[in-house]
């Protein structure tokens, strides 16, 4: 009777350890969104949306330095989607909440849920289609960008001194409304995931990245926050064109098709 002798040697142990760089990166952004709900808390509404704007930054670099140095991994996916949760669902949220969906009673904490919920849901199906679907394209409203109309919107009523009328916070109920309708929709939004990083550009390409962050500069809030709201219009409008496109072209086979039977019983 023989023994079984196993061998461990070729057990491999399971990797440890985390990559620094993008992970530092996703921690930057979640405490620019934790600070920005601080400073809802204690009514500073506008260093609050510079906050998310931060984090909003932060997270744009940390997938991309992920991405250049090889370093993406499960667990830094998961990461990043907590962070995002917390910077542009719950921070947003509270920051509506706070500067004017309050007075609106139930109907105020209802639409910032609801934007919260959007957020949740909109992170969780990004999650399962990766690998699945066209990178070039999001699917939906990015949340970052929705959390920039959100914030974006009370940092310029604030920034200039306007007064929170009840038709301005209306109008706000409809676009924190509006976004969470967005990000969970199946509209298409260009992701620019496709843009070269690594290779050479030329030199009217590092002026033009000069001259946009000098236009920034002059008014960081409405202009970030018109930017993130043509963003918001880019994908409904380019999801008509595309609708009206195929309705021409079904037109265009139709009219061929009819033609060509004209034809054929000219020539019988």
């Amino acid at each position: 009777m023989g023994f079984l002798v196993r061998d461990y040697s070729v057990v491999k142990e399971p990797a440890r350890g985390i990559y620094l760089l993008p992970n530092v990166l996703t921690t930057i952004a979640l405490f620019a969104g934790f600070y920005a709900i601080i400073q809802t808390v204690k009514g500073r509404f506008d260093t609050s949306a510079m906050a998310i704007f931060v984090a909003m930054v932060a997270d744009s670099l940390d997938g991309r330095v992920a991405r250049l140095t090889n370093t993406q991994t499960a667990f830094g996916a998961e990461y990043d989607s907590l962070s995002d949760m917390v910077c542009f669902g719950v921070a947003p949220a509270l920051l509506g909440f706070n500067w004017g969906l309050f007075s609106f009673g139930n109907i105020g904490w209802f639409a910032g849920f609801v934007y919260v919920a959007a957020t949740a849901l909109r992170l969780a199906r990004f999650n399962t289609q990766i690998g699945v679907t066209d990178k070039n394209y999001f699917q939906g409203l990015p949340s970052p960008a929705a959390a920039a109309i959100v914030a974006g919107f009370v940092w310029v009523v604030v920034d200039n001194q306007w007064q929170p009328t009840e038709i301005l916070k209306g109008l706000f109920i409809l676009v924190i409304v509006l976004c969470a309708f967005l990000m969970v929709s199946r509209i298409r939004y260009h992701s620019f995931k496709n843009l070269e990083w690594q290779g050479k550009v030329p030199f009217v390409g590092l002026l033009l990245i000069v001259l946009i962050f000098g236009f920034i500069s002059l008014e960081p809030p409405d202009v970030i926050f018109i930017c993130a709201f043509l963003f918001g219009l880019s994908g409904p409008i380019m999801t008509l064109w595309r609708l009206r496109k195929r309705r021409l072209e079904r037109k265009y086979h139709e009219k061929l098709s009819k033609s060509e039977k004209i034809m054929d019983r000219k020539t019988k």
